[in-house]
């Protein structure tokens, strides 16, 4: 495998920087966010989830190109899929539509993404349903390392609080994508067991199943009831703290205050 193929892009690194320079002001003894500087707080966490977020985007798409490679598609390294540059993990509908919504429903505004596999250069099913399996387990890795991370060390509130937020968002990422829905990963992970007819069904159906499954959460209550108690649940279960989750919320979107 070619080093420059797999090496982390500038860019990658540039958004750890950013990520970085969020933690570093979520730590400031003045950024307290009872008694501190609130606003250099708001930047400090806007900053550590928006860059966060970017970073735990490329794992996710590296996830997928990485075991994809070592199950002999190899084109996932010409297309520079293991450069975890985010400008090759792009796709209309998640880049575009979705963060809308996501937006709207009071999420994170930033762009999903995609890669492209070639199925048929995968050696069984079992590795088709990892590569489709190993993006949505980044994320939850990611958010069980950050809620380790509140729970062990002793950080400042405001960076606790940061991370906190940030890993209540790699929960639901992965609550979000493993479910068996044409267009997310879950749906990838059960479909080489399908038929070819029902494969078929789901091509055509892609585009729009997660948009109404996105309806369904904004215009039913009970949906989005069942579905944010769950997630609530499983965030709790990998040792999150839904009330400083919530407060690093408030502070990332600090126009509801």
């Amino acid at each position: 495998m070619n080093r420059s193929s797999v090496r982390p892009s500038p860019l990658f690194l540039g958004l750890l920087g950013v990520t970085v320079i969020g933690a570093v002001l979520c730590a400031l003894p003045t950024a307290d966010p009872f008694y501190g500087n609130r606003w250099l707080l708001t930047a400090g966490v806007v900053l550590f989830v928006v860059g966060g977020w970017v970073v735990s985007l490329c794992l996710h798409e590296f996830g997928h190109a990485f075991v994809a490679y070592r199950g002999g598609d190899h084109e996932v390294r010409v297309r520079g899929y293991l450069t975890l540059d985010p400008r090759r993990y792009t796709d209309p509908v998640m880049s575009i539509v979705l963060p809308l919504v996501y937006l709207i429903i009071g999420g994170i505004p930033l762009p999903g993404g995609a890669v492209l596999i070639n199925h048929w250069a995968l050696r069984s099913k079992p590795v088709e349903s990892l590569v489709s399996f190993a993006g949505p387990l980044f994320n939850l890795l990611i958010g069980l390392v950050l809620n380790a991370v509140v729970l062990v060390v002793p950080l400042p509130l405001g960076l606790q609080l940061a991370f906190a937020y940030l890993a209540f968002l790699q929960v639901f990422t992965f609550l979000f994508n493993i479910l068996p829905v044409p267009g997310f990963d879950g749906f990838g992970v059960i479909a080489p067991w399908l038929s070819r007819e029902a494969q078929a069904i789901a091509v055509r159906v892609r585009p729009w199943a997660p948009l109404v499954l996105f309806a369904l959460l904004i215009g039913v209550s009970q949906v989005s009831t069942v579905f944010f108690t769950i997630g609530r649940g499983l965030f709790g279960l990998v040792g999150g703290d839904i009330s400083l989750a919530g407060l690093g919320d408030a502070f990332f979107r600090f126009w509801t205050r």
